[in-house]
């Protein structure tokens, strides 16, 4: 992609984080146009500069730090038109790693948070950009769903969710899509570590995202953790074994969770498999 791919996608995600917040909720603390206090302030004493308040922040450090912080972490400019911006999106409100997983579980490969050749490789072979789009913001969505903070910051979190998912579509369709509509309440950061059960039941691959929560996660950081000292027939294994076992009972549960959920909410579409977009549709509707 071009510098103007990042300039446009700038634009779109400052609407969402909007000016200067210090919610007593959002874990980030204050935070003025999305950036953090302590974000900009390691910022600066990198830069050799005297710390400040983030309200000071000016519009040049803004784009700096958006640059290099996120859309430089998850290599976007290698990325097609749409997924570029839907990833960076993702990578602004839950942090670069869980974004790039959304794109990786998407795309059916190693979710380790990294883009690499082999992401970038599945990318350019997907036949449906539009369809991976829906898919990754399916999950983000079970994940914004499950956080403590969704109460809170629930209706600014949906209302962000459909816009990136329209503007991510359009983009990679090659058309305009709507403008995006900022609600105070998006200005909040999704923390990964905040993950808990839905509070409300999710339809289809969404649902089994959400069912697994934060103890698949765990699960998966606990085997990339043991896995590099597999293999010398000892205690270790053991420990390797188990936990692929119970990554496979919880994704089970998972899934069996998201057909349960599926059955039982039907105004909640999936939208892997080509089928109707309608839950984050709704969430548009509802958030205007």
């Amino acid at each position: 992609m071009t510098a103007s791919s990042f300039d446009e996608a700038l634009k779109r995600v400052l609407v969402h984080e909007g000016g200067y917040a210090n919610h007593p909720a959002d874990p980030g603390g204050a935070t003025n146009r999305g950036v953090t206090q302590r974000v900009y302030d390691g910022w600066r004493r990198r830069k050799g500069q005297k710390t400040r308040s983030v309200r000071s922040i000016t519009a040049t450090e803004v784009a700096a730090i958006y640059r290099q912080q996120y859309w430089d972490a998850v290599r976007a400019d290698d990325m097609p038109p749409g997924v570029d911006y839907v990833v960076f999106d993702g990578a602004v409100n839950s942090g670069p790693a869980q974004a790039v997983k959304w794109l990786q579980r998407a795309l059916g490969v190693v979710a380790d948070g990294t883009v690499g050749a082999v992401t970038l490789a599945a990318l350019e072979k997907h036949p449906d950009h539009d369809a991976l789009i829906a898919d990754m913001m399916s999950r983000r969505l079970a994940m914004l769903k499950g956080l403590r903070t969704w109460k809170t910051f629930g209706k600014g979190w949906s209302s962000r969710v459909a816009n990136v998912l329209a503007h991510g579509q359009a983009a990679a369709m090659g058309s305009v899509g709507p403008d995006p509509v900022w609600t105070k309440q998006g200005a909040a950061r999704a923390p990964v570590d905040d993950i808990a059960k839905p509070a409300v039941p999710i339809g289809g691959s969404a649902g089994a995202v959400a069912g697994g929560g934060g103890v698949a996660i765990l699960i998966d950081e606990a085997k990339k953790a043991v896995e590099p000292l597999v293999g010398d027939g000892g205690w270790i294994d053991t420990v390797f074994a188990g936990l692929v076992t119970a990554g496979l009972v919880v994704a089970v549960g998972g899934v069996a969770y998201g057909i349960w959920a599926s059955r039982r909410n039907k105004s909640v579409a999936a939208i892997l498999g080509g089928e109707a977009r309608a839950d984050l549709r709704e969430l548009a509707g509802a958030a205007a």
